[in-house]
């Protein structure tokens, strides 16, 4: 996204009028930072993800936190990237954006708002509840393990198979609904 874009973007998300004064505001921090889009899921905000953890206003200074999707998530920088311009253009003066790894992020933290978004772009959202991991180290399986049906966002179908299990980034794998015929992107319960 363009300088510019963001800009534009950023001044939207604050109210009309804010300057100094009202860059205090940590609801205003948090409004403007939970409104970044996810570079790799555009249709989501970081709110909407459940990765921007907690935001703390000092005056003019600002310090959030974000834990990403995994550890290895190639959109990270640019996510601290937009949300530092963003608080900037609505008129916090300094900005730091830490990264949280602990406790890991789950697909359950998404929101219920997120996952609406997710399928109204034709994206199955990753079943829920699944949230049960031990606090410490997250185990990795290595080898596929079918879970219980992923239903077409498209049509609502339970009748579909995976086709790969990458897709455009690896938080997603692809799908092909047997009932409409459609091919969809399915984002991973992790």
């Amino acid at each position: 996204m363009s300088g510019a874009g963001v800009g534009a973007q950023a001044a939207s998300a604050a109210p009309a009028g804010a300057g100094a004064a009202e860059a205090s505001s940590p609801e205003l921090a948090r409004s403007v930072a939970a409104a970044v889009p996810d570079p790799e899921l555009p249709m989501l905000t970081v709110g909407d993800l459940g990765i921007l953890r907690e935001v703390a206003v000092d005056g003019d200074r600002v310090t959030v936190w974000l834990t990403p999707t995994y550890s290895g998530c190639p959109a990270v920088h640019e996510i601290r990237r937009q949300v530092s311009a963003r608080l900037e253009l609505a008129g916090f003066g300094e900005v730091e954006v830490r990264t949280v790894l602990s406790p890991p992020w789950s697909s359950d933290w998404i929101t219920p708002e997120g996952r609406r978004k997710l399928a109204g772009a034709g994206v199955a959202p990753p079943r829920s509840g699944l949230d049960s991991q031990p606090a410490g180290p997250v185990p990795l399986t290595l080898r596929e393990e079918r879970g219980p049906a992923v239903d077409c966002p498209l049509c609502g179908s339970a009748q579909t198979v995976r086709t790969a299990a990458f897709g455009a980034t690896a938080c997603k794998d692809l799908y092909r609904c047997r009932d409409c015929g459609e091919p969809f992107e399915h984002v991973k319960e992790i």
